[in-house]
């Protein structure tokens, strides 16, 4: 629910009027969004939690018919190396993919990159210019400038969004996704990977992405260069979650002549590692990240905390079980057995604490 108090039920009860009336607002552009009610939600390795931006539910129906025209537009040319928020494309399809290129392709080097604070640092001008590549239309363009300068709710206060683009929104997703279409997808595609000497791969799901390299030189290469490259579209890389580690089939082999573990590398929310087949073969394998894992357990106990005081037994252990059953969607993938199951003895002792 939004700064406004209307849900959409209430929204509702005079649908037709209420469209009308917005139709006339937008069609003379004399309609202006309001401010973004400030919430969060938990998020590993930080106290206060991920900041969401919940906008009224006028707002979100603004914001939906803006998606709808844009996502088939830019779905025509955005690149196969993006996998966050698209139709048709998936979490599993891009780590499957990251895998087989890994085992069968000539990577020996991975490059893992985090952006710090991407979705609170997309620059404004940035962003209009990259959405004047494909879009005529100046009232769509308004329109998008005002949900993205409309503020943000927290504490009493109306804050000025001078920049970013605030998680929680409709909108929110394809917009990242249309930035860092310019930013890194065809940067990568058009002037990286042309001008390795050696293979060269790259994927990315929302604001999360690596890369792989045959040769530890060009590896390198593009980390240094990256950081330039972001820093000229007004984002930064999170140097202590940025670096660059040898990966690949030879990685196991290489580390153990050191007397040392061959090196581990996370996307997106699962630890990737050098492992082998039954026969020996190389291959890549993934558990659950701890920090993921430990975060997941700590909403549910929290969640379950709350639950005993306003549901029945029998109403908490059917929500339980659809909580369990959408993190195991996710997480429920070959060689991540062990943390699944671990998962569900840690919720199970949860229940049994707060509700039985």
């Amino acid at each position: 629910m939004g700064i406004d108090g209307v849900t959409k039920e209430r929204y509702g009860q005079d649908l037709e009027a209420n469209l009308a009336d917005l139709s006339g607002r937008l069609k003379r552009m004399g309609r202006h969004p309001q401010p973004k009610r400030r919430s969060y939600i938990p998020k590993a390795g930080s106290e206060k939690g991920r900041p969401l931006g919940i906008s009224c539910f006028e707002d979100k129906l603004v914001e939906l018919a803006v998606k709808n025209v844009l996502e088939p537009i830019y779905e025509e040319h955005f690149q196969d190396s993006s996998y966050g928020y698209r139709p048709q494309h998936s979490q599993h399809q891009c780590l499957a993919k990251l895998g087989e290129t890994i085992q069968q392709k000539r990577v020996n080097h991975v490059v893992e990159a985090d952006i710090r604070s991407f979705f609170n640092k997309v620059n404004h001008d940035w962003m209009l210019e990259f959405l004047q590549h494909r879009i005529g239309d100046p009232r769509i363009l308004r329109l998008i400038e005002r949900m993205r300068k409309g503020g943000i709710l927290e504490d009493a206060l109306v804050q000025a969004t001078e920049e970013g683009t605030p998680q929680g929104s409709i909108l929110s997703p394809l917009l990242s996704n249309i930035y860092l279409h310019y930013v890194l997808d065809l940067w990568f595609r058009r002037r990286v990977a042309p001008r390795s000497e050696g293979e060269s791969y790259y994927f990315r799901f929302a604001d999360d992405f690596v890369a792989g390299f045959q040769t530890k030189y060009e590896a390198e290469a593009f980390m240094e260069a990256l950081s330039g490259r972001l820093k000229q579209f007004g984002l930064s890389l999170a140097e202590e979650k940025t670096r660059c580690i040898e990966f690949g089939r030879f990685a196991r082999t290489n580390a153990q002549r050191k007397g040392k573990k061959p090196e581990e590398f996370t996307f997106p929310g699962f630890i990737h590692y050098c492992g082998k087949t039954r026969r020996g073969c190389f291959k890549v394998k993934r558990r659950t990240a701890r920090k993921k894992f430990c975060a997941g357990l700590k909403a549910f106990d929290e969640w379950a905390n709350k639950a005993r005081h306003k549901l029945t037994k029998g109403e908490m252990l059917r929500r339980a079980r659809a909580r369990v059953k959408g993190h195991l969607n996710y997480y429920a993938i070959t060689d991540n057995a062990t943390r699944c199951n671990n998962l569900r003895i840690g919720k199970r002792k949860i229940l049994k604490n707060r509700a039985l």
